[in-house]
């Protein structure tokens, strides 16, 4: 993946890669790799986002991230090996050298878990990452939550991870990065397949994104209820995005069709009712939370 450029999605900054240049590269993968899905929620600036994933099909060298935003995201993984874990990235440039950001310009680590690892990336834009190996399991809901909080032009973007067998949230990590004063804004979700080895076409991704919420600046919880379904400029045609309930579904690859949205068609889940914000999130985001 190429993030250069920003793309705006009914009226909101989505993050930089939903636009892949040069486009060249997303066509040649046609045969090569599974064609990368995207879902973009129409939301204004925030300071906490909160998604849910249950995926219901995966292969080796996937990717589901469940909470991005325009200057990174959040999720989990099955690697080439079929490893599985959940990953939190964070950019600090949009060139391809990590040693070449300077110091003051990097992201910057201000906390972690004890069983996080992190590493600087590049390629794809720089920036810095973390990964907590975690055996996520098909059909299981798993609950992500970030958060933002501006200090002069950096904002801290904290990483929060919630597994069913689990009683409490794991802070996972808190990344600083220069944004000249910015929250979150630009959110989205998308299944993505990185093995690109033309025999990773041949199998099926699927998952049930769904109950997504952000905190404005305001204070005030808002329900993501409308996503747009887009995807990369790789032609395959295998790919689909429907509404299950009031979960948002993304399919790419494999006997996939597209029997559902079509592609930057946008789709509405229901409105959750009386519900004024998600239930059972970390103490610290206020008295509706707990």
């Amino acid at each position: 993946m190429v993030r250069t450029v920003s793309l705006v999605v009914m009226g909101f900054l989505m993050a930089p890669w939903l636009l892949a240049v040069p486009v060249e590269a997303d066509e040649k993968l046609k045969g090569i790799a599974c064609r990368s899905v995207h879902l973009a929620y129409a939301a204004a600036e925030s300071d906490a986002f909160y998604n849910e994933v249950t995926v219901g099909r995966s292969a080796v060298g996937t990717y589901f991230a469940v909470c991005g935003w325009d200057k990174g995201y959040f999720g989990i993984q099955e690697l080439g090996n079929g490893k599985k874990l959940a990953i939190f990235s964070v950019w600090d440039s949009n060139q391809n050298n990590p040693k070449a950001v300077a110091d003051d310009l990097r992201v910057k680590l201000l906390h972690k878990d004890e069983n996080v690892r992190i590493g600087r990336f590049g390629g794809e834009g720089t920036g810095g990452q973390s990964f907590f190996d975690y055996d996520w399991k098909i059909g299981a809901t798993y609950r992500f939550l970030g958060t933002a909080r501006i200090d002069g032009r950096r904002t801290e973007y904290a990483g929060y991870f919630h597994a069913p067998e689990e009683k409490d949230w794991r802070h996972l990590i808190t990344f600083s990065t220069l944004t000249e004063g910015k929250n979150l804004r630009g959110y989205y979700s998308f299944v993505e397949d990185f093995k690109r080895d033309k025999a990773s076409t041949t199998k099926a991704r699927e998952a049930h994104f769904g109950n997504g919420w952000i905190r404005t600046i305001n204070g005030v919880w808002r329900p993501l209820t409308q996503a747009r379904f887009t995807a990369d400029k790789n032609p395959a045609t295998n790919v689909n995005a429907a509404v299950d309930g009031d979960h948002f579904v993304l399919a790419t690859g494999g006997e996939t069709a597209n029997i559902g949205t079509k592609l930057n068609d946008v789709m509405s889940r229901p409105a959750p009712g009386s519900q004024a914000a998600p239930t059972g999130l970390p103490g610290f985001l206020g008295k509706d939370s707990k």
